[in-house]
């Protein structure tokens, strides 16, 4: 028996209401997508969340720890899973409150079908764009290591918008060998242009010390 495809995308529910519970289970699956549902935010955080585009369904009053302080939870616990809140107590400074911290959409309950779905659809986005945002990093941050102390020197005086001939007098170097050391950083950081490798310092910190 062959084991089924794991989904490409997650919605997790919290509510201690079992209706609800099943209902959005239906809902999502009817879609294709994953859904894991919980009782209470504890029941969550002790579980293993699978590392794929996810979002959370949270109902804002739960037992014990409120949805609005299970999304600050989160947030301190480095977890960074769009949020959907519904409620059927809703009011106007809850919605702020809930928007201000991050949150994708506030439904009231009862609400529509589509309208959970949109914002189901529009927080798994949010959630794709965030970790491909995050793998881009971490394999830029792979390429930077490849690089060595003075070929980290060179691309924070180069990306800092010193000319060739600038850089070799900052730290004594022949202008040739800042073209060998600018062309093998080129290379090995997978830049297309000056502009590129730019764009990458920038994203990983790198720049001139000193003046």
């Amino acid at each position: 028996m062959t084991e089924a495809p794991a989904p490409q995308a997650i919605v997790f529910v919290v509510d201690d209401d079992a209706s609800v519970r099943k209902s959005l289970v239906h809902l999502f699956r009817s879609v294709g997508l994953g859904v894991e549902v919980f009782g209470s935010a504890p029941e969550l955080l002790q579980s293993s969340l699978p590392n794929v585009a996810s979002c959370l369904v949270l109902d804002i009053r739960l037992p014990g720890c409120s949805g609005l302080d299970f999304q600050i939870q989160l947030a301190q616990a480095d977890i960074h899973v769009p949020i959907i809140f519904m409620t059927g107590h809703g009011d106007i400074p809850m919605s702020v409150k809930a928007m201000k911290a991050g949150a994708v959409d506030f439904l009231t309950k009862p609400f529509r079908d589509q309208d959970m779905l949109d914002a189901v659809a529009m927080a798994i986005e949010r959630d794709r764009e965030r970790r491909a945002s995050e793998k881009q990093a971490l394999d830029m941050r792979a390429l930077l290591d490849t690089l060595s102390p003075r070929e980290r020197e060179v691309m924070a005086l180069v990306t800092g918008g010193l000319m060739n001939k600038q850089v070799a007098a900052e730290i004594g170097l022949a202008e040739i060998t800042v073209k060998f050391h600018r062309s093998h950083i080129m290379k090995k950081m997978g830049a297309r242009s000056l502009a590129d490798l730019v764009r990458m310092a920038e994203m990983l910190g790198v720049r001139r010390t000193g003046s």
